[in-house]
């Protein structure tokens, strides 16, 4: 698959994770456990067990199975001819037995759920490590806090990098939450064939037990969930693997619209490390872009409307959907994706990104003491009265804006009072909170 014109996920391997190979992959190790479970009940023999675990991606037509997808609507139809063929010939008649399209392809798109997850988890977690020692580094390094894009009162850096710190918790907490489950159910969600392939002289359980016992078995030699019921028409595993995928995005995307702020030539308070050739411009060569921002906030752009297609094929009709279900596959599939890229920029954007604290320094004298006006406004308003102080305040910031003047010198107080340092509130001590969760995190 073409990374050209996939900056959200390019060169992060995060393609491999769902690719076409990796999809047939899930495929055989679902037809495999199936087999496998069914051997152990007695439903088939174990040679033919065997002989379908011993099938490999590489063995199957990939472009013939495509191709069938026009003709069936999914790929399961060409996938189990395939599988068919490739078995020994005394093992062709078990392959599949009992199942339907819908089983194998869910089941298969939840291990790549799985998997991918997984992957996730590990690099959020990477990534909360490189913001909580930007915490504890600057935890009381003083800086513009801003609203509506104007200078509004100090904070520190290790406040703002604690913001960041927590929402990528946040993320971690919605990807564990997410268990994709197996998905057995037959043509109508009955588990009927299951039932009726169990052999009664064969089986230990009775047929009725073994088809009832056969998706725990599947889902344990796959690591998935079991389910509680055949979800064919129910379709929250989706849902809850693209609202963890959302969130994910959100969080990063979060960090990476505020580092492309701060990094703005004419703000400079963060960079992005600098290496050869990176962010770098066809046409201006003084340029460094912010490379990891950049490919962060575009993949918190895309992924909403994948999920908005995923939570709307919950509207599934009857006990298999025509349409809703195929039409989660590929926004799915590009949805773990671009939020698997984004995990992965997202770890070398927290661990390259450099704070500079002249910068913020400088910035913070750049109103001449007004981003402090709310705490002189507190000290005055008990001496004048609340609206008088108010209106003194706005008459003194706005002499100071057109004059250039301080604006300790223009109200004659104590220069003191209108040190950002002396009023970032409670930043450390709220830092400190998002650093005492992280540290629980580690601790798991």
């Amino acid at each position: 698959m073409s990374e050209l014109l996939a900056p959200a996920w390019a060169g992060t391997g995060a393609g491999a994770l769902v690719a076409d190979h990796a999809l047939l992959t899930a495929m055989l190790d679902t037809e495999a456990a199936l087999a496998e479970a069914q051997a152990e009940l007695g439903v088939l023999p174990e040679t033919a067990a065997k002989a379908i675990r011993a099938v490999r991606a590489e063995d199957l037509d990939s472009q013939a199975i495509a191709a069938g997808v026009r003709e069936t609507a999914n790929p399961v139809v060409a996938f189990v001819a395939g599988l068919t063929a490739a078995v020994d010939p005394a093992a062709a008649e078990y392959v599949h037995r009992g199942s339907t399209s819908q089983d194998i392809l869910d089941t298969a798109l939840m291990l790549l759920c799985a998997t991918t997850l997984d992957r996730v988890e590990r690099d959020l977690l990477a990534t909360a490590a490189s913001l909580a020692d930007h915490v504890r580094t600057h935890r009381d390094t003083p800086m513009a806090g801003r609203t509506l894009t104007q200078h509004a009162v100090p904070v520190t850096f290790g406040l703002k990098a604690a913001t960041w710190l927590h929402l990528v918790l946040d993320a971690v907490e919605r990807v564990r939450r997410v268990k994709p489950p197996v998905s057995l159910g037959g043509a109508a969600g009955t588990l009927a064939a299951y039932e009726e392939y169990a052999a009664d002289g064969n089986a230990a359980l009775s047929r009725e037990s073994a088809a009832s016992v056969l998706p725990d078995r599947v889902a344990e030699k796959l690591g998935l969930a079991p389910q509680v019921l055949p979800w064919h028409g129910i379709r929250t595993p989706i849902a809850d693997v693209a609202s963890a995928l959302l969130v994910t995005t959100g969080a990063l995307g979060k960090i990476a619209a505020d580092v492309l702020v701060l990094a703005r030539t004419e703000i400079g308070e963060v960079t992005e490390e600098r290496a050869p050739g990176r962010g770098a411009s066809s046409a201006m060569p003084q340029k460094h872009n912010p490379v990891f921002a950049t490919l962060v906030a575009t993949a918190a752009r895309q992924l909403p409307p994948l999920a908005v297609v995923l939570f709307g094929s919950m509207t599934a009709e009857d006990e298999r959907s025509s349409g809703g279900w195929h039409a989660e596959w590929q926004p799915l599939r590009d949805a773990l994706r671009i939020a698997a890229g984004a995990a992965a920029n997202g770890v070398r954007l927290a661990e390259t990104l450099r704070v500079h604290p002249e910068a913020m320094a400088a910035n913070l004298r750049l109103t001449r003491g007004a981003i402090v006006s709310e705490r002189v406004n507190a000290v005055l308003a008990p001496k004048l009265g609340k609206a008088a102080a108010k209106r003194l305040l706005t008459e003194a910031t706005a002499e100071a804006e057109r004059t250039g003047a301080d604006l300790a010198g223009l109200l004659d107080v104590s220069p003191g009072l209108l040190d950002p340092a002396g009023y970032t509130g409670l930043s450390g001590p709220l830092a400190d909170r998002a650093l005492a969760r992280f540290e629980r995190e580690e601790r798991r």
